[in-house]
C-alpha cells in the first residue's frame, strides 16, 4: 500500500506496523471534503484508491489546488504534529481512504526513530513537490504548466504501479487542470489541443497517453529528481 522512495524503503516490519495502525477504511464519493481547513484533526490518511487533493479557497469561494495525491501516499502525515491544517483535503474522484489515528502513530513512532525519520522524509517530499508546483505556475507558460503536471503524474503513477510509463488513468476534468495549473478552463482546452497536435500527449479523460516522453519533459522543463523515485 505505502509507496517507497529512494533511500527510505520501508522494512516488512515497518510496513506491517503502519498498516496495523489502520483502524478503518472509508469510502468517499467524488468531490467530497474529508478535512476542512482549520479543523482540529486526530487522524491521518493513506490513500488506497482514487485521487485526493489539498486545496485553499479564496474569500469568494474559488478553489486553488495545491497538491494532488495518488494511491499509496500518506496524504496528511503532517497533521500528526500540527493538529490543524491550513488547507482542506478532498476527493477529486471516488476514493478509498485508510484512517490512521494519531494515538496509534505515537505508539509506533516514539520507540522507533528510524521509522519516524522515514515518515518525516515523506513530508519533505511533499514540500519538494510544492516547490516544483510553485516553479510550474511562476515560470512556465500555459503549455509548459500542463506538460510539467502530466510528466509528474506519469512518474508518480508509475511509482504506484498504475502506469507503464506511457499511459495511465487520470480522471481529472479540464476544470481540475485549470485549478492545478492556474489557468482558465478555456485555456486548458486550447493547451490540450496543442499538446496533441505537437505529438506530445493525448489527454482524453479519464486517460492520458504520453506519445513522446522526452519531448514532453523538455516542453515542461521537467526534472523528476524532486520526486525521489527509483528507476527511470
Amino acid at each position: 500500500m505505502l509507496l517507497n522512495r529512494r533511500g527510505v524503503e520501508l522494512t516488512v516490519e515497518e510496513r506491517g506496523l503502519l498498516e496495523g495502525a489502520i483502524t478503518e477504511v472509508r469510502e468517499f464519493e467524488p468531490r467530497k471534503t474529508i478535512v476542512e481547513a482549520g479543523e482540529r484533526v486526530s487522524i491521518s490518511t493513506i490513500l488506497i484508491d482514487g485521487i485526493l487533493c489539498r486545496y485553499i479557497d479564496d474569500r469568494k469561494g474559488l478553489r486553488q489546488l495545491v497538491s494532488v495525491h495518488v494511491p499509496g501516499e500518506f496524504v496528511d502525515i503532517h497533521a500528526y504534529p500540527m493538529r490543524h491544517l491550513d488547507h482542506g483535503v478532498g476527493t477529486l474522484t471516488a476514493a478509498s481512504v485508510a484512517i490512521v489515528p494519531h494515538e496509534a502513530l505515537k505508539q509506533i513512532l516514539d520507540p522507533r526513530p528510524e521509522l519516524a525519520r522515514k515518515l518525516w522524509f515523506s513530508t519533505l517530499i511533499g514540500a519538494a513537490m510544492h516547490r516544483a508546483w510553485l516553479f510550474r505556475v511562476g515560470r512556465l507558460d500555459a503549455v509548459g504548466r500542463v506538460a510539467h503536471f502530466v510528466c509528474e503524474m506519469g512518474v508518480r503513477m508509475a511509482g504506484a504501479g498504475l502506469s507503464d510509463g506511457k499511459a495511465f488513468h487520470l480522471p481529472l476534468t479540464q476544470s481540475d487542470l485549470a485549478e492545478i495549473c492556474g489557468l482558465t478552463t478555456v485555456h486548458v482546452n486550447r493547451v490540450i489541443r496543442q499538446l496533441r497536435e505537437a505529438g506530445l500527449c493525448i489527454f482524453r479523460p479519464p486517460f492520458v497517453e504520453i506519445l513522446d516522453a522526452a519531448a514532453l519533459a523538455r516542453r515542461g522543463d521537467f526534472d523528476p529528481s524532486y520526486l525521489y523515485v527509483d528507476g527511470p
